[in-house]
């Protein structure tokens, strides 16, 4: 299994660099491609704060490219994404969030928004 980096996701997705999304394509189609939380986190932190795209259509990109890899924590990244869609948080507190309403861990913050949400779904 490959573990993929941010940049290779980047390039993939953007196809901004059509050499490197050529190359992180074969990657991604031809082997079992491994995809952690923390390298989705800093690719919408990417998309967000580089390029400006939107929340909604970064969630809706990251869900359909789920289907390609392989995550660790699906459920926990998928409803992390679509909270991120929805809600006025960060990418990283919708996942704590996730974590809880998936795994049941409690989640102890001083985020006043984190706290709501949370509160919400109890």
């Amino acid at each position: 299994m490959q573990m993929l980096d941010t940049n290779m996701v980047l390039r993939y997705l953007l196809n901004d660099n059509e050499e490197m999304a050529e190359e992180a394509e074969r990657i991604i189609k031809k082997a079992s491609a491994l995809l952690t939380t923390e390298v989705i986190a800093e690719v919408v932190y990417v998309l967000k704060g580089v390029y400006s795209i939107e929340r909604g259509q970064i969630a809706s990109c990251l869900l359909e490219f789920l289907s390609e890899v392989n995550i660790p924590e699906e459920q926990v990244v998928r409803l992390g994404l679509e909270t991120y869609a929805e809600q006025n948080l960060d990418f990283v507190d919708c996942i704590l969030y996730a974590y809880n309403r998936v795994k049941g861990y409690e989640v102890k913050t001083f985020d006043k928004k984190l706290q709501r949400l949370l509160g919400a779904s109890n």
